[in-house]
C-alpha cells in the first residue's frame, strides 16, 4: 500500500447493484416524483405528509437490500489499511455501515455520510439527530424541543452537506483519491477530484461509464461496481 492517506468517494452507483434506486431516472424524476417536491426544505414546509411518506417508503425498501461485493471489498480494505482512510459517501443508505459492521475497520478509518442518513431523523428546531428506523408521521414530535418536529436526516437541495471541513482537510492530505459510482454532476462532491489533484494525490475513477469529470482523473476504469471495485481493491492491497 504505497499511499498512506486514502480518501474514497462513493455515489449511487455503488449501491445500485444491491437494488437501491439511483437518484434520478432519465426522465428527471426520482421514484416518480419531481425532486422539487420531495427533496427541498420548501417541499417539506409545503407538504410534510408527502415528503415523510416518500422517505418512509425508501426506509422500508432499505430493509430489503443487502451490501454487495463493492461494499464488502471496501470494508475489507478498511480492515487492512494502515494509514488514514476516509470514506465519504453521497448515499443515504446504510450499506457501507452494514459492511463495516461485518468486517470491522482499522483505527484510521472514518465514514462520513455527507448527504445524511435515511435511518436517522433530525429536530427542526435544534438540529439534533437520533436513530429512526421506522416511519415518520407528517407532524412527528421532536424529543429535543417542544416546538420541534422530526424530519428526515437528509441534506436536501439548498442545504449544506455535512462535515465539509473534515472532508476538505482529508483531501488536502491524501495521497490517493478514488471516486466510485458517481455522476460527477453534484457539487461539492464533483469538485473533490480537483482538490485532491491540487494536493498532489493520485486520482482514480471507478464508474459504470465515464462521469462528467472523468478528464480530471489520472486513471479511469469502467464497469459494474461489483466487478471493478473488488479488482481494484485487490491490486491496491497487494
Amino acid at each position: 500500500m504505497a499511499h498512506r492517506n486514502l480518501v474514497i468517494l462513493t455515489g449511487s452507483g455503488v449501491s445500485a447493484e444491491s437494488g437501491v434506486p439511483t437518484f434520478r431516472a432519465a426522465d428527471g424524476l426520482w421514484e416518480g416524483h419531481r425532486v422539487e417536491d420531495v427533496a427541498t426544505p420548501a417541499a417539506y414546509a409545503r407538504d410534510p405528509a408527502l415528503v415523510q411518506d416518500f422517505y418512509n417508503q425508501r426506509r422500508r425498501h432499505l430493509a430489503t437490500v443487502r451490501p454487495n461485493a463493492a461494499h464488502r471489498a471496501l470494508a475489507d480494505l478498511a480492515a487492512r489499511w494502515e494509514g488514514d482512510f476516509l470514506l465519504v459517501t453521497q448515499n443515504v443508505d446504510d450499506l457501507h455501515d452494514r459492511a463495516h459492521a461485518e468486517t470491522p475497520p482499522g483505527p484510521g478509518f472514518r465514514l462520513i455520510h455527507m448527504h445524511g442518513e435515511l435511518l436517522k431523523a433530525a429536530c427542526t428546531v435544534t438540529g439534533q439527530v437520533c436513530d429512526w428506523p421506522g416511519d415518520l408521521a407528517a407532524d412527528e414530535p421532536s424529543p429535543f424541543h417542544p416546538q420541534g418536529r422530526l424530519r428526515p436526516h437528509i441534506v436536501w437541495f439548498g442545504e449544506m452537506p455535512l462535515e465539509m471541513d473534515r472532508i476538505e482537510r482529508a483531501l488536502a492530505a491524501c495521497g490517493l483519491f478514488v471516486s466510485i459510482g458517481t455522476s460527477g454532476a453534484v457539487y461539492p462532491a464533483a469538485g473533490f477530484v480537483q482538490q485532491a489533484r491540487w494536493a498532489g494525490a493520485r486520482t482514480v475513477e471507478l464508474n459504470l461509464e465515464p462521469s462528467l469529470g472523468s478528464r480530471f482523473f489520472d486513471e479511469t476504469r469502467h464497469g459494474p461496481a461489483t466487478e471493478i471495485v473488488p479488482a481494484f481493491v485487490g491490486e491496491l492491497a497487494g
